[in-house]
């Protein structure tokens, strides 16, 4: 068998593409590329980060990649190439500003003590979501990606149960804490 060969067999089932990144989370170990080549994202996990000495990657970075299509989709089997100079400007660690931080302390000052919440929904992407009193029809309260990160939950999916301290916020009721129910 020829060098050549070899490299064809090995590459037999993936397609070489390039493409953009869509969106990481880091978090989750996960994230999707877009390719003008290929109908449909294609998801990266994590794992085939580390020959670049990487976790995860930068919105926008253009990458070359294998991909390879599996029942529910494309899926990044190596990759090639990451050029990060197409890469969106990170955002900062936390998105929350000085005077919204000074007001999270105040909440965290008025809220009551932890109690048990069903999670209504949450979305990473948009970096918050809602829980619900337990047993309760009383208004949804407002939970954000800091308080998700701050308690250290790796995801939240709908009907979850976890326990929040709950303060009137502003617009109406906040969770200011969370943690594993």
């Amino acid at each position: 068998m020829t060098e050549l060969s070899a490299n064809e067999s090995a590459h037999e089932d993936s397609s070489e593409v390039s493409g953009r990144v869509k969106w990481f989370d880091a978090t989750r170990g996960f994230g999707f590329v877009v390719s003008d080549a290929i109908d449909g994202d294609i998801l990266v996990h994590f794992s085939i980060l580390e020959a670049h000495d990487r976790r995860s990657l930068p919105e926008g970075a253009t990458v070359e990649l294998l991909a390879v299509r599996h029942e529910r989709g494309w899926q990044a089997k190596e990759i090639l190439d990451i050029d990060l100079s197409t890469a969106l400007p990170q955002e900062p660690r936390s998105s929350i500003s000085t005077a919204e931080r000074a007001d999270r302390e105040a909440l965290l000052k008025g809220a009551g003590p932890f109690e048990p919440v069903e999670v209504k929904w949450f979305n990473r992407v948009k970096g918050y979501g809602f829980v619900n009193r337990m047993g309760t029809h009383e208004p949804d309260i407002f939970v954000h990606m800091e308080t998700v990160r701050e308690g250290h939950l790796m995801d939240l999916e709908p009907g979850d149960e976890v326990e929040a301290r709950i303060a009137e916020g502003r617009k109406g009721l906040t969770a200011v804490a969370l943690r594993e129910g």
